[in-house]
C-alpha cells in the first residue's frame, strides 16, 4: 500500500516535472519572442537616433568646410594683399634709401660755407616769394659802402635787413661730438661764431642813416640750430641770443620766418590803413574849409539880402508917403495967381 503511494507520488511528480517544463518552454519561447520585438524596435530607434546624429554632423562638417574655405580664401587674399604691401614698402625703402643718398650728396655739396650761404638765401628768396608782393622786398640789396645784403623788406618808408648766411661749421661738429669735452669745446667755439656774426650783421646792415629800421633778422636755415641757439641756453646769461637781442639782431628760423613775416605783413595793411585814415582826416579838414568859405560867402549873402530888404522897407516908406501926397495933390485946389510948386520926387538913388 505503501508502495503503490510511493509509486502514484512519484508519477505525480513526474507528471508535474514535464508539465513544468513544457510551461517553462513556452514561457521561454513567449519571453524570446517579446524580447526580440523589444530588441528590434530598441535596435530600429537606435538606428534612427544614429541617422540623425550622422545628418547633424554631416551638416555641421560641411558648415564647418565651407567656413574653412571662406577663411583659407580670406587668408590667401590677405596674405597675397601683404605681400604686395611688402613690396610696396620694399620699393618705399629703396626709394628713402635713394633719397638718402640724395640728401647725403646734397650735404656734402653744401658743406663749403659759400653753398651753403646760396641755398639759404634761395630758400629765403621763396619764402620772401610766397609771402609778400614782389615790389615789398628786394634781394641782394646793396648799401652805399659796397656791403649786399641778402634781402630787405620794404616796411613803410624804411627797410628791414635780412641775412641767411649763418656759420655752422662748428655746429655740425658739436652735433658729432662724442664726449662732453668735446662737445663743451666745439660749443664755446660756436658760440663765439655766432656772437662774430651778430657783429657783422649790427655793424654792416643796420644803418638808420639808409633807411633801415634798428634792427635785422639773422635767418637760421635748420630748426636745429634755432632749438640750440634759443632754448639750449648756449653760454649761459652771456650766451649768443642775449647778445644777439642786445645788438638788435633778431634769431629767426624757416618756421619763426614765416611768423614774423605775417606780423610784418600785418604791419603793412595796419600802415595802408592808416594811410588811408591820413588821406579820410585830410580829405576831411579840405571839406572844413571848403564849408568854412561857403558859410562866409552865406553870411556875407545873408548881410547883402539884409541891407537890401532894409533899404527895401524904407524905399517902400517913401513911396508910401509920396503916394499920400500925390493924392493930397489931386484933392486940394490950386489958389488963382498962386505959383505951383512942384514937389520934389524922390529920387532912385535913394530908393535903392
Amino acid at each position: 500500500m505503501i508502495v503503490l503511494i510511493a509509486i502514484l507520488v512519484l508519477a505525480a511528480l513526474a507528471a508535474l516535472a514535464l508539465w513544468l517544463k513544457k510551461e517553462l518552454e513556452q514561457l521561454r519561447a513567449a519571453s524570446g519572442q517579446q524580447l526580440a520585438v523589444q530588441l528590434t524596435e530598441r535596435n530600429a530607434d537606435v538606428d534612427r537616433r544614429l541617422a540623425g546624429l550622422v545628418e547633424t554632423m554631416d551638416r555641421r562638417l560641411g558648415e564647418l568646410d565651407r567656413r574653412v574655405d571662406h577663411r583659407l580664401e580670406s587668408a590667401a587674399r590677405t596674405a597675397t594683399a601683404i605681400h604686395q604691401q611688402l613690396g610696396k614698402i620694399g620699393e618705399t625703402n629703396t626709394q628713402m634709401l635713394d633719397r638718402a643718398k640724395d640728401l647725403a650728396r646734397l650735404e656734402q655739396a653744401l658743406r663749403p660755407p659759400k653753398a651753403r650761404g646760396g641755398f639759404g638765401e634761395l630758400l629765403l628768396g621763396n619764402l620772401l616769394a610766397d609771402t609778400f608782393p614782389r615790389d615789398k622786398y628786394e634781394l641782394q640789396y646793396g648799401f652805399k659802402s659796397g656791403e649786399r645784403v641778402d634781402a630787405v623788406i620794404r616796411l613803410d618808408r624804411a627797410l628791414v635787413p635780412v641775412d641767411a648766411k649763418f656759420p655752422l661749421d662748428n655746429f655740425n661738429r658739436l652735433i658729432e661730438a662724442e664726449d662732453e669735452a668735446e662737445r663743451e669745446q666745439h660749443s664755446k667755439q660756436f658760440v663765439r661764431d655766432v656772437k662774430s656774426h651778430v657783429d657783422a650783421i649790427a655793424n654792416k646792415y643796420i644803418r638808420p642813416d639808409e633807411d633801415t629800421y634798428e634792427f635785422a633778422l639773422m635767418y637760421l636755415p635748420a630748426e636745429a640750430v634755432y632749438y640750440e641757439l634759443v632754448c639750449n641756453k648756449l653760454g649761459g646769461e652771456t650766451g649768443p641770443l642775449g647778445y644777439a637781442l642786445e645788438r638788435k639782431v633778431i634769431p629767426v628760423s624757416p618756421s619763426t620766418l614765416h611768423a614774423y613775416l605775417l606780423v610784418i605783413l600785418l604791419g603793412f595793411k595796419g600802415l595802408q590803413i592808416e594811410e588811408h585814415a591820413r588821406e579820410v582826416m585830410a580829405y576831411c579838414a579840405q571839406l572844413g574849409k571848403d564849408f568854412s568859405r561857403f558859410k562866409e560867402d552865406f553870411e556875407l549873402v545873408g548881410t547883402h539880402i539884409g541891407r537890401a530888404q532894409s533899404k527895401y522897407a524904407e524905399a517902400e516908406k517913401r513911396l508910401g508917403r509920396f503916394e499920400t501926397k500925390l493924392e493930397r495933390a489931386a484933392d486940394s485946389e490950386l489958389e488963382p495967381g498962386a505959383p505951383e510948386t512942384v514937389q520934389e520926387l524922390p529920387r532912385a538913388l535913394d530908393a535903392a
